[in-house]
Order: C-alpha cells, then sequence, then structure tokens
C-alpha cells in the first residue's frame, strides 16, 4: 500500500479469460478517478478486446505499464490462480469474484493478504444503484439474447404485411422478470415480437406490463429476499413445470433468466416443452452458469433437440464490449469513490453497509 503521503495507484488488466473482451476501466472515467487524487496504471493492450488503444488511455491521463503492483487493482472476471499470485499483500481488488460459486478463490485472496470486494455482493439497495454492476451487465445479456434468438429463428419477428400475404409476430415468452428479463422483453417488443413475461413473483407483473408484454400467470408465487426469487417448494415445482410445459409449447421462443443465488438454477423448460415447441423455436438460456433453466441445456454450446435450437451462452455481456466494459467502468468508480475520500486517501468504512457487503476477503484487516 502507498505511503502516508504518496499517491494512491489503481491498476487496470488485461483480462486472460477466454472470450473476455471487457476491460474494467475506460478512457472517458479515467479524468473522474484522477480527479479523486488517484494515478491510473494500465495493462499494455488491456482495452485491445473493446477495441481500446493504449494511447487512448494515456491521453485520458493514464500511464501504460505493470498494473499487478497498483494499490488497487480493477478488473473484470476473477482473477486466476496465476494472478493472484501477482498481488502484493495488502493490494484491494475490486471485480465480479464469484464469492458463492467459488469458495476456494476467496480463501486463495485471503492467503495472499488480498482485500477483496465483489461487485456481485453488494447490496442491491437505492444508495447502491450506481454501482450494481449485475444490473448493468445484465441487461447488456437481455438485450443481446434477443438478438441471438432472432438469428437462429427460422421465421420473423414482427408481424408483417406483403403482397405474398401476412406473416403473424413471433410469439415471445421470456422466463424470470429482472433486469435481464426486462430488457429481453423490451428489446424483443422493438423487434415487432408479440412478448410475454413471467416470474414467480408477482410484484414484478406491473413492470411486464409497462413495456407492452403481456404476463403469464400461472398461480405460483415466490417473493424472496434482496429482489430475488425464494426457491420452490417441490410441489410448487411440481405444479409449476405442468402448467409452464403447456404454456410453453405456444411460444416461438423461450428466453430464460431465471436465477437463485448460491443454488442450481430451477429447471424450468422441460425436456417435453421443448418437445411441443413449434419446428424451428429458439430457446435462449441465460442461466447456462448456474445450471440452466433448460432441461436439454449444454452450458456454453448450442444444440439442436425436436427441431428446436437451445442456446447457452456463457458471456453475452462480452460479445458487447464497448458498452458493456463503459457501464462496468461507472459501476467500479462509483465504488472507487466510496472507498477512497476526496483527498486520494483509502477510507474504508465498515459500519457502512455497501462497503461490508462487498467485502468477501480481508475485511478482518480493514475493520469491525
Amino acid at each position: 500500500m502507498a505511503a502516508e503521503n504518496e499517491q494512491l495507484t489503481v491498476g487496470v488488466v488485461r483480462e486472460t479469460g477466454q472470450g473476455e473482451r471487457r476491460i474494467a476501466l475506460v478512457p472517458k472515467l479515467i479524468e473522474r478517478v484522477s480527479g479523486r487524487g488517484l494515478r491510473v496504471v494500465v495493462e499494455p493492450g488491456a482495452g485491445a478486446g473493446a477495441l481500446l488503444a493504449d494511447e487512448t488511455f494515456e491521453q485520458a491521463g493514464a500511464v501504460i505499464g505493470d498494473p499487478w503492483d497498483a494499490d488497487i487493482v480493477v478488473k473484470v472476471a476473477p482473477p486466476s490462480a496465476a494472478e493472484v499470485a501477482k498481488l502484493k499483500q495488502g493490494t484491494i481488488l475490486i471485480g465480479f469474484l464469484n464469492p458463492r460459486g467459488d469458495p476456494e478463490g476467496i480463501a486463495a485472496l485471503e492467503s495472499a493478504g488480498v482485500r477483496a470486494f465483489a461487485v456481485e455482493a453488494i447490496p442491491r439497495i437505492s444508495r447502491a444503484q450506481a454501482m450494481d454492476a449485475l444490473s448493468s451487465q445484465s441487461s447488456v445479456a437481455g438485450y443481446r439474447a434477443v438478438l441471438l434468438a432472432a438469428e437462429k429463428l427460422t421465421r420473423f419477428f414482427p408481424m408483417l404485411t406483403t403482397a405474398a400475404g401476412t406473416v403473424p409476430p413471433a410469439k415471445v415468452l421470456v422466463l424470470g422478470a429482472g433486469v435481464a428479463g426486462l430488457q429481453a422483453l423490451a428489446t424483443a417488443k422493438r423487434l415487432g415480437a408479440q412478448t410475454t413475461g413471467y416470474d414467480v413473483r408477482p410484484e414484478v407483473g406491473e413492470q411486464v406490463k409497462s413495456l407492452g408484454a403481456k404476463f403469464l400467470d400461472l398461480g405460483i408465487e415466490a417473493v424472496g429476499e434482496g429482489g430475488y426469487a425464494r426457491e420452490l417448494t417441490d410441489e410448487e415445482k411440481a405444479e409449476q413445470q405442468r402448467r409452464l410445459t403447456e404454456a410453453i409449447t405456444r411460444f416461438d421462443v423461450v428466453i430464460t433468466t431465471a436465477l437463485v443465488p448460491g443454488r442450481r438454477a430451477p429447471v424450468l423448460v422441460t425436456a417435453d416443452a421443448v418437445k411441443g415447441m413449434p419446428a424451428g423455436g429458439v430457446v435462449v438460456d441465460l442461466a447456462g452458469e448456474s445450471g440452466g433453466n433448460c432441461e436439454l441445456t449444454k452450458p456454453g454450446e448450442e444444440v439442436v433437440e425436436h427441431d428446436v435450437t437451445i442456446c447457452s451462452p456463457l458471456n453475452l455481456a462480452a460479445e458487447m464490449p464497448a458498452h458493456s466494459s463503459e457501464l462496468y467502468a461507472r459501476n467500479v468508480t462509483e465504488l472507487l469513490e466510496l472507498l477512497v475520500d476526496k483527498e486520494g486517501k483509502l477510507a474504508l468504512d465498515f459500519s457502512d453497509e455497501i462497503v461490508a457487503g462487498a467485502c468477501v476477503a480481508g475485511k478482518e484487516e480493514g475493520g469491525e
């Protein structure tokens, strides 16, 4: 960590994960971070995936160099074992760290003496909305999922009236009305599809309808804590699947976004449901990393079953690196401004529920 009178440095690393094109800080946010009294060091080529040249970072006031020696390291994906070894003791790490799914990775950060803040662990409260990286990246994924579905579908999305006759609109069902689901509904509507949304939380019905979509009411509710759905009982799951299976067969496209934090994603689209869909239909499963919402999903793959294409992309946000990086960089910058005072000094207040909630390693060293 920087000495008492030295300037704190923020290191922006190059992501090494397969297919990861995002970057944790973009040039247009460098001036804002520098205005906080922080020196920004960017790894050579860090922005290449997002088509951001090193020169653009230098022009914004950053230095191209070794970011791993910085006081604060910001990244997108969880660090590999080799990357953890590069972090010096006392470093603050900010990124998607998967604390629920990778306890070994968090333990490695603890052992390395790293103080880690997981953006997905930031409490979903009003004051933290600008830091909500889950929402910003889910919005990108929801948008991209519809484009993928439109590409794979064997028919038009919009209704078309032509000299050869009228083509009816595609029928799109979105399961899960969180940020990704709502963005998917809005995008599908813009493309002219007939849209329907479903969620076990009844209060989101009005949000679905506000986007011009119908709300599929199966009569089963699962209101949980923190804006998430609770896990359904076995009886509720069986009845939900029976009703959903019947409903799904009426749709050309099904986009699934249902997640339960820390648990396997619920199976909502059964093999029988896929079998009953129109030939040429599409399922886009955004829950692949947690096992998938479709019984026939193969995470990270595209398969065809019963003449229905089932896609399970694992990182759609990385396919739109320009805007996803920009949104994520804003989330990171907001968190940085909470952790560093206006004089550029580290000011970790562990009585703040955002700071305490986001810290997944090194909390005992940082405060109460």
